[in-house]
Order: structure tokens, then sequence, then C-alpha cells
């Protein structure tokens, strides 16, 4: 155990060295932790964009705070490079690659297969291999092991493999990378040791599981308990609109003052962002190839599927009720983001919104968003577009006939689309505080 101990040594007395694999937004505030921490850090990427912007001290994360990156980058404890044979001298990988699905909703774990297979040809005696990607359980050990033992060094006492997934919550100002607790899971009892020193050297609280499948579906049942919870309230706000008379955001508000037994979500246009609408289906992916079927679960994502068509539908109600063909109707989008005050805009809802106004013959769209200059999406055929964002004026209000708030920024002003809107499709009951205004169907409002 030659190996572990020497590691271990390195790993308490801050001399080890560790490369980050993918430096997106869970991968960059990592190696700012680690290197906050006083340990060498080197970022691994595939992007010479990013890499350059890492080396200069230029930050483009917004859960990174400028000055930590700029103080990290100059004290030379963090450094960014697209070549891999510059990570020879590395003890400690953590991989943080993106874990998309296929078109059919099928887990593409091609990211963690490149990066495992370049960790492998440069894999020495001595070094640990974390994945932190959100993945379906079974993927450290039956696709990032059998590359790694290609190389024929033996586990848990030559090199060491563990699992620990991210959680990250983009936005949130009081929990972040550095005092989250981490959950791990090692391979071997070795390799749990090991994963989980190397992690407490930059946060507090490490839970350690008994095996990397225990990580992996754990953060599979974090973001699966979200889908079902908002899945919840997006079909209780659709049957509070059938009844008439009970507003949801009322009911959620009244069951919220309950100290026990509940938590609070709320109903919106669908969920958008990298991991809520994809995990699901890695779990029922993963079902199937045990002949199981989580029926409930897979529901709950198709709710929320459906509420982009559900805020359509209300928004083609509003231009009928107005002089216009859908064709020459004017519809402008508020917010391109996935989340409230983010500047992340994958898996945005106003991607499946634009696609389905189109569809719709609805021809004259405009996105205003006050923290992103832009939004790519594809099309239904693979075509790619990028659609500029607007400033919201009151012109631009004027000129429109509906109004549809996807995301909920605080800087957009919405007494003034509240006043000179001729109708307003709020999805999030950002329009709370406007009272007593006809022109606002509120999802869930129960109108």
């Amino acid at each position: 155990m030659k190996h572990y101990t020497h590691l271990q040594e390195k790993i308490v007395n801050k001399t080890v060295q560790v490369g980050i694999v993918g430096l997106g937004y869970v991968g960059l505030p990592l190696a700012v932790e680690f290197a906050k921490a006083g340990v060498k850090t080197l970022g691994l990427d595939v992007s010479e964009e990013k890499v350059a912007l890492i080396n200069k001290g230029q930050n483009y994360i917004g859960d990174v705070k400028d000055e930590e990156l700029a103080v990290a980058v100059s004290s030379g404890q963090l450094q960014a490079t697209t070549d891999w044979s510059t990570g020879s001298d590395i003890d400690v990988f953590v991989i943080c690659v993106p874990t998309p699905m296929s078109l059919h909703k099928d887990p593409d774990v091609t990211y963690i297969e490149k990066a495992s297979e370049a960790i492998a040809a440069i894999l020495r005696p001595g070094q640990l291999v974390i994945l932190k990607s959100t993945t379906y359980p079974g993927t450290t050990e039956y696709v990032v092991q059998p590359i790694l033992e290609k190389v024929g060094l033996k586990l848990g006492e030559e090199y060491f493999l563990a699992y620990s997934p991210e959680r990250v919550d983009p936005g949130n100002e009081i929990w972040h990378t550095g005092n989250t607790p981490i959950v791990v899971g090692g391979v071997t009892e070795a390799c749990l040791k090991l994963a989980s020193a190397t992690l407490k050297l930059f946060v507090g609280h490490v839970h350690e599981v008994s095996s990397p499948k225990v990580g992996e579906m754990e953060k599979l049942l974090e973001n699966t308990f979200r889908s079902v919870n908002i899945a919840l309230v997006n079909e209780l706000a659709q049957l509070c609109d059938r009844m008439g008379g009970i507003n949801i955001w009322e009911v959620i508000n009244a069951a919220a003052t309950k100290p026990f037994g509940y938590m609070k979500f709320t109903p919106g246009p669908g969920v958008g962002g990298h991991c809520i609408p994809i995990d699901p289906y890695y779990l029922s992916w993963l079902a199937k190839r045990y002949d199981f079927e989580t029926s409930f679960i897979t529901l709950a994502a198709k709710t929320n599927e459906s509420m982009p068509f559900y805020v359509v539908d209300a928004t083609i109600r509003a231009i009928a009720e107005q002089p216009v063909a859908l064709k020459d109707a004017n519809v402008l989008v508020m917010g391109a983001t996935f989340k409230k005050d983010v500047a992340d805009s994958r898996h945005s809802l106003a991607e499946p919104i634009l696609r389905l106004l189109r569809e719709k013959n609805v021809q004259n769209i405009t996105l205003a968003d006050p923290i992103v200059d832009s939004f790519s999406f594809d099309w239904w055929d693979g075509k790619h577009e990028t659609i500029p964002t607007q400033p919201l004026t009151q012109a631009l209000v004027e000129k429109s006939n509906v109004v549809i708030l996807i995301t909920d920024h605080s800087a957009f002003d919405y007494e003034m689309v509240a006043i000179h809107a001729k109708h307003i499709v709020d999805s999030r009951n950002a329009f709370a505080k406007i009272k007593n205004r006809t022109n606002i169907t509120l999802i869930g409002g129960g109108q």
C-alpha cells in the first residue's frame, strides 16, 4: 500500500496536485476552491477560449468571484491548459464534464469516456480519479473503471477511483461549492478514504457512502425529488385554472405556513437547466435494463414537459381576443435564461416556447433579457438559430400583443410592463404585487 500511503501524505501536507477535467459551471468553481485552499490546481479543457480567459485571471462563471479567480491565478495556484501532456504531475483527477441525453432520451456518457481515455493515457501509480458528473448508477465502475484498467494498474493499490456528485445551485448566494456538504463513494475502502481526504481540503462536511453506485443514485434522487414536486404543483396549477376561483399561488403560500411535513415548490413554464429535466430519464433508462418501469417518475417528467404547451395555449387565447391574426401578432418573451438572475441559457424554457409559437404561425417574436445578449437554440429539424435579446422598453411592450414572462429576473420593471402591456401571460407570479389588473393571465391563478 505504498502508493496509498504516499498519496495520503501528499493530501495531508497539501503538496497534492489536482487536475480538474472540464472548466464549466461545476469544474471552474471547484478549481477555484482547491486553489483557495492552497492546493496546486491545473484545469484541463478542450476550449482554448476558456483556458485563455482563466490564465488571464478573467472569469466567465457567475458563481465564481472575479477577485478570487484573479488571486488564484496570480498566485500560481491555478493554471489552465488544453495540453494533456502537462498533466503528468497531477495526483488527483476530478472529472466535471457534461452528461447530456441523446435524442431518444438515453444517457450520453461520451464526454466521460473521452475524459477517462485521456486520463488513462497518462495514468501512473499513485493517482486518484474522482468522477463528479451527474450520471446513472454504475457509470464509475462499468464505464470509467474498464477504461482505466486497460493500463494494467491494480485498482485500490496502484490507482484509486471514486464518485462524488456535483451539487451546484447557480445563483445561490448562501450555498456554494465551498460550503455545500459533499457525498463521496469509493470503489474500494482505500479509494473512499483518499477521495474523502482530498475533498476535505476545501469543504468541511464530507459524507461517505458505501459505493459509487450509492452516490450516483443519491444525485438522481436529489433532482428527481425536485422534478416530482414541481410536477405536482404544475398539475395543481392547471386544475385550479380549470376549476376557477382558486389561485394555486395563494394555496401554496398557505401550505407553506406549516412548519413540518411540507416543502414549498412553485409552478412555472416547465423545468429548465441541465439536471432536473434530464435525471428522471436517466432513472427511467436504467430501470428498463432491470425490467422495471418508473411510472411515477416518468409521469412527473412528462407533466413538467407539458407546461410550455400550456403557456403557449394561454398566449394563443390572449391573441385570439385581439383584432390581429397569429401571423401578424407581436409576442414579447421576457427571460431567456433557465433561472432567475443567472446568465445560463442552457435548457432554457424559452427554447420550447419559441418553437411552439413558431409552430402556431406566430412569426414576430422578440426576446428581452437583461443579463444575456443573445439566445441560441436548435429547432426540431436541427437547424441552429441565435436570437439577439432586446432591452425591455416601454415602446417594445406597447407594440406587443402579448408579453410572456418566462424568467422572473429582478432587473425587470414589472410595474411598467403591467401598465403598458395589452396582455401578459405570467408563468412565475412575477406580477403578484400588481393588483386588480385585468390584462394579466396568471398560470395557476384560477381565472
